[in-house]
């Protein structure tokens, strides 16, 4: 099986504290914009927006 070359992992970084709880995928040629979900902050104890950022 060939492997996408159009998706890409992607970090998801909490807007509050700065941490990357959550790693993910997405399709850099239909999703041009950034991700920008609502997901659970285990540090602060409560959900908060996290940003797409790079993953190395």
């Amino acid at each position: 099986m060939a492997k996408n070359s159009n998706v890409i992992k992607v970090g998801l970084k909490c807007s509050e504290c700065g941490d990357i709880n959550y790693s993910t995928t997405k399709n850099a040629k239909k999703k041009a914009e950034k991700l920008e979900l609502r997901k659970y902050c285990p540090r602060l104890k409560k959900h908060t927006v996290h940003k797409e950022t790079k993953l190395k």
